[in-house]
């Protein structure tokens, strides 16, 4: 089996559990290097793993070795790093949001179809084991068509917790476009794309203190919304309730629930793969745990892009292809716009 090298740019917060699952879960890929503008931190993991460090974001878009690379930068420069990227010749697997806007996503496929690259996108938590046995469930027919659903991720922000986490509250991120893709990409590789949206949006406030360290006391200004809740019209008629939010103390709201003409499915947070899911069944009483049938219960990001790398050798179309992450973001972008517009916005779906 060829061994694909992964060239990891971003050295932040979530680039640990890339590196270590790269290096020790899959055996099909590896990594090549590291680069990060903040160079001490490139440094810290590539001494911590054990790979190349790389002088300039130049310097890894030279290395042959790099096949695939790993765009983990803030939102805001995801369009920007993957077009550079993609120009070079490299394939990309870049962190949610692939972009901030539906038609940069747009120019991104198109580039990388114009050059024959592939082009992927996180998360593939969708991969695991917990929705993976639930779309068997789904597919099967076992709770009948799926009419209606709900999702729901509320939180009281990340400067509780995140050492760096001025960024949550900047453009390309917030509630929606931090937290969305999970449940949304989750929704859709289970029921499929969506044909439109009502949204509405809020902010509780206008700038908020870290309590976290090391930047304890700093204030930051809240730049976007902080709390989105939308109704979504999805093309086989099913509608869905979906709350994203960083300004709630407590929530007892279910991470996912989908209800079928036959059952229903409780599922567990998309930003994991693994979890407990529940069903119940038409007229009869109470829920039973389902036993998952699939592997990767475990946090394994990295796993689609051991997909993309096994499909850029033997062909297909990757699980996390752009296609989603295109209209993942083309469904956030609207939430936030039919609030602006006032009125109901149509969607492209996975074109």
């Amino acid at each position: 089996m060829k061994n694909t090298g992964i060239g990891i740019l971003g050295c932040g917060n979530i680039s640990d559990i890339y590196l270590n699952n790269i290096s020790n879960m899959f055996d099909n890929i590896h990594v090549s290097g590291v680069f990060d503008l903040q160079k001490e931190r490139a440094s810290a993991q590539a001494e911590k793993y054990h790979v190349k460090q790389y002088g300039s974001m130049q310097e890894m878009l030279l290395d042959s070795d790099a096949e695939i690379i790993l765009d983990i930068t803030p939102p805001l420069a995801h369009y920007d790093t993957v077009l550079q990227c993609l120009k070079a010749g490299k394939h990309v697997y870049v962190e949610k949001p692939i972009a901030l806007t539906y038609r940069e996503a747009r120019e991104l496929r198109k580039e990388a179809a114009e050059r024959n690259l592939l082009l992927c996108a996180a998360p593939d938590t969708f991969m695991g084991a917990a929705y993976q046995t639930a779309k068997d469930i789904i597919d099967s027919g076992e709770v009948g068509k799926i009419v209606s659903a709900a999702t729901f991720d509320l939180c009281a922000g990340h400067e509780i917790w995140h050492p760096s986490p001025a960024f949550f509250y900047k453009p390309g991120a917030g509630p929606m476009f931090d937290r969305g893709p999970y449940n949304l990409t989750a929704l859709i590789s289970l029921i499929g794309p969506a044909d439109g949206v009502f949204g509405m949006t809020g902010k509780a406030f206008e700038q908020r203190t870290i309590t976290s360290q090391p930047l304890c006391g700093q204030v930051i200004d809240v730049e976007v919304p902080t709390h989105v809740a939308g109704l979504i019209h999805f093309r086989n008629g099913c509608i869905c309730t979906i709350i994203e939010s960083f300004d709630a103390q407590q929530t007892t709201l279910p991470h996912m629930e989908l209800q079928g003409t036959g059952g229903t499915l409780i599922l567990p947070d998309p930003n994991t793969f693994g979890g407990e899911i529940q069903i119940c069944y038409r007229r009869k009483e109470g829920f039973k745990n389902i036993p998952l049938t699939h592997g990767y219960a475990e946090n394994s990001r990295g796993l689609g892009i051991s997909d993309m790398a096994n499909c850029l050798i033997n062909g297909g179309i990757p699980k996390t292809d752009s296609a989603m992450a295109a209209h993942v973001t083309e469904i956030m972008e609207a939430l936030h716009t039919s609030w602006e517009k006032q009125e109901y916005i149509a969607l492209h779906g996975m074109e």
